[in-house]
């Protein structure tokens, strides 16, 4: 039987019941149509995640009593931020998505001079609420007990050091060129690509410029390609 894992940012105690948020209580009735007295898996997001029998659930909240600790899988020993170039829509939900998949640790919208999607204010905040609740989901199903955090946007020159990668397709570096390391910055540039002088001001701060091969790759794929050569030389893929 399938156990269904759902992330709630609580402190987890065995043998308490806890609370679940009305929005959860609903889609584990009414959408994986789970009962009273069936048990799922309940993550916060940081390592912890426990079984749990629900014991209330209706449409409008539900409660469980936590019950023995599972032993999360292990993080990559290679921790990536991906500073992703803003891209619209679906695009950077993808990205999002598939970058908690394999393993990122921190997700970083950069705003850089060929972004197509300004967001300010508002409209913003609740961008970046929609960005995290992707990367949650993405870690409910892929089996993941942390979920990177989705940081508030950054430009080249904040983003940029001496441990960040940056992807160009002039470059002369290559993923297997690279020496052994245990974190990196990746900069991946929005559907326009990177201006040459974000270019220049990134490997100015210390960034690598990283060419990952003969062809071109557009911004929804690239950051994941780079991520995936990446754990394979030094993470856990």
């Amino acid at each position: 039987m399938r156990l269904w894992r759902c992330y709630l940012p609580n402190r987890f105690t065995a043998g308490t019941e806890t609370t679940l948020p009305d929005a959860l209580a609903h889609r584990l009735q009414t959408v994986l149509r789970v009962r009273v007295g069936e048990s799922i898996r309940l993550f916060d997001g940081a390592g912890n995640e426990h079984l749990a029998q629900l014991t209330k659930l209706t449409k409008s909240g539900g409660a469980a009593v936590i019950g023995e600790r599972i032993d999360a899988a292990p993080e990559s020993p290679l921790a990536i931020t991906l500073g992703q170039g803003i891209c619209r829509g679906e695009k950077m939900d993808l990205v999002i998505q598939k970058a908690t998949e394999l393993g990122v640790a921190r997700i970083v919208p950069l705003d850089t001079e060929r972004v197509e999607v300004r967001l300010d204010g508002e409209r913003l905040a609740r961008r970046i609420e929609h960005w995290q609740q992707v990367a949650i989901s993405a870690a409910e199903q892929s089996g993941r007990g942390v979920v990177p955090v989705v940081a508030a946007p950054m430009s080249i020159a904040e983003f940029a050091s001496d441990e960040t990668l940056v992807l160009d397709p002039a470059a002369t570096g290559r993923v297997q060129h690279l020496p052994a390391m245990t974190r990196v910055g990746l900069i991946v540039g929005p559907e326009g690509g990177l201006a040459e002088r974000e270019i220049d001001l990134a490997v100015g701060r210390g960034a690598t410029a990283l060419r990952l091969g003969p062809r071109i790759l557009r911004t929804e794929t690239a950051g994941l390609a780079a991520i995936a050569a990446l754990q394979s030389m030094f993470g856990d893929v």
